[in-house]
C-alpha cells in the first residue's frame, strides 16, 4: 500500500510477546511525523547498501523523525509488559539504542551470531530470544490489559508497569485512545462522534490529545500531508479500560 511516500505493511502476531510486526519503504520523503507509541521495537534498515539496526524504546509524544531516502525498514513490535532485562526500558524511553556490526547475514547478540529475522519469521527470532533469556514478560501487565485485577496494591501495580514499560497505566491509556481517535477519523468518523465514543470531554479535548500524541488536528488526519507522512498508525491490540 502506497502511502504518503511511505509503503508500508502490517500484521499482528499470534505470539504473546509480539504486538505487530511491520515493513517498509520510503519514497522521495525525508521526514515523517513519528507518533506516540507505548511499545518497544526491534528495528533494522537498510540504506546505500548499508544494513543497521536498533532498540526503539516507547514514545510518549510524537515528534518529527528523519527518513533515509529510498531505504527499507523492518520492525517488531513487543506486547506490552515484554522487556530485555540487559536494557532497562527506562533508557529507552523517547530513544534508542544501537546494535553494532549489523549485517545482511548476521546481528550480534548475546556473544552469539544470529541470522536477521524478517516479515515472515519474526516468530521464530523472537521465540529464540526468550529461549536465550533476552525478552521477558512481567505478566501483570498483560493481566490487567486483559481485565484481571491482580491482588497487589496499586503502588505496586504501578510500580510494576513503569518498570515492565516505561510508561505510566495513565500515559499508556492516552497513547491508545489517541490513536484509536486518529485511525476513527482517517476512516471517515465524524469528529463529535469520536469525542463521544471515546470519552473526551470536548473536542478541544480531543485536539488537544491528537496534536500531543499523533502531531495532527483531526482537519489534518482528513487530508494525508505526502511531504511528511506518519509512522504506522493502527488501533492496539490491548485494551487499557482498567
Amino acid at each position: 500500500m502506497i502511502r504518503l511516500g511511505l509503503e508500508i505493511e502490517s500484521r499482528p502476531s499470534e505470539l504473546p510477546y509480539i504486538e505487530r510486526v511491520w515493513r517498509s519503504r520510503s519514497h522521495e520523503v525525508v521526514q515523517m511525523m513519528s507518533i506516540a507509541a507505548s511499545h518497544w521495537e526491534l528495528v533494522f534498515w537498510e540504506h546505500l547498501g548499508q544494513v543497521q539496526a536498533a532498540v526503539l524504546g516507547p514514545e510518549p509524544e510524537a515528534c518529527l523523525a528523519p527518513v533515509p531516502k529510498d531505504a527499507t525498514f523492518f520492525g517488531i513490535s513487543f506486547a506490552l509488559g515484554t522487556s530485555m532485562p540487559h536494557i532497562p526500558i527506562s533508557r529507552l524511553v523517547g530513544g534508542s539504542a544501537e546494535i553494532p556490526d549489523v549485517t545482511r547475514r548476521s546481528v550480534w547478540l548475546k556473544g552469539h551470531a544470529w541470522h536477521p529475522p524478517d516479515y515472515d519469521n519474526a516468530e521464530a527470532f523472537v521465540r529464540r530470544m526468550v529461549r536465550e533469556g533476552m525478552v521477558d514478560c512481567d505478566p501483570i501487565v498483560p493481566a490487567v490489559l486483559a481485565g484481571a485485577a491482580p491482588d497487589v496494591s496499586e503502588r505496586t501495580l504501578q510500580r510494576r508497569f513503569v518498570a515492565a514499560t516505561g510508561l505510566t497505566r495513565g500515559a499508556i491509556r492516552q497513547i491508545h485512545r489517541a490513536r484509536e481517535a486518529a485511525v476513527l477519523i482517517q476512516e471517515g468518523a465524524p469528529v463529535q462522534d469520536v469525542v463521544h465514543r471515546l470519552g473526551y470531554f470536548d473536542q478541544p479535548h480531543l485536539v488537544r490529545s491528537l496534536t500531543r500524541y499523533i502531531g495532527r488536528t483531526a482537519t489534518r488526519l482528513s487530508s494525508p500531508d505526502r511531504a511528511e507522512p506518519l509512522s504506522l498508525l493502527y488501533k492496539t491490540s490491548a485494551s487499557m479500560s482498567a
